[in-house]
């Protein structure tokens, strides 16, 4: 599969939400989306990158943007961790990986001498008429929720 770059189409998927009901990207055309992965929910960054959304929503809902939230975890996981969090947006299970893959955001990753797949924390952010305007790969957890509102004003 081809990178994704500032300019592609955003690949079109169907994956289960927080609720366990499916969402497909393209019925989302018209408003801007923040298509945000990450590694695993509940854990330390994570938490931190969805807080950090979770309390910037009233201008990300300003800017009329869709925030979704994409993780390997099945769905009860992602469930408990938008309850425990209060987060005000729709997570996605991506249990077998397919969007993550799509997007070109499952890597390899090696932690304590040891190498495994994984999700490489990346954010895209997605016109209304589904064109990738941002990409921002290794996302720094701190202060990155600004820096997708401050892209999102000219996507």
């Amino acid at each position: 599969m081809a990178e994704l770059k500032v300019g592609s189409k955003a690949p079109d998927f169907t994956v289960l939400t927080d609720s366990g009901e499916k969402l497909k990207l393209s019925s989302l055309k018209g408003r801007k989306v923040v298509l945000y992965f990450y590694p695993k929910a509940d854990t330390p960054g994570c938490t931190k990158q969805a807080c950090g959304f979770r309390d910037e929503m009233p201008s990300f809902a300003g800017a009329d943007a869709v925030i979704l939230g994409v993780s390997p975890d099945p769905v009860k996981a992602v469930a408990k961790f938008k309850e425990k969090y209060a987060l005000p947006f729709i997570l996605l299970a991506d249990e077998d990986h397919a969007v993550a893959e799509k997007y070109g955001v499952w890597v390899e990753k090696s932690m304590y001498g040891k190498t495994y797949m994984g999700v490489a924390r990346t954010t895209f952010i997605l016109s209304p008429e589904g064109k990738i305007t941002h990409i921002f790969p290794k996302v720094k957890v701190e202060g990155h929720s600004a820096e997708v509102l401050a892209a999102l004003a000219t996507a």
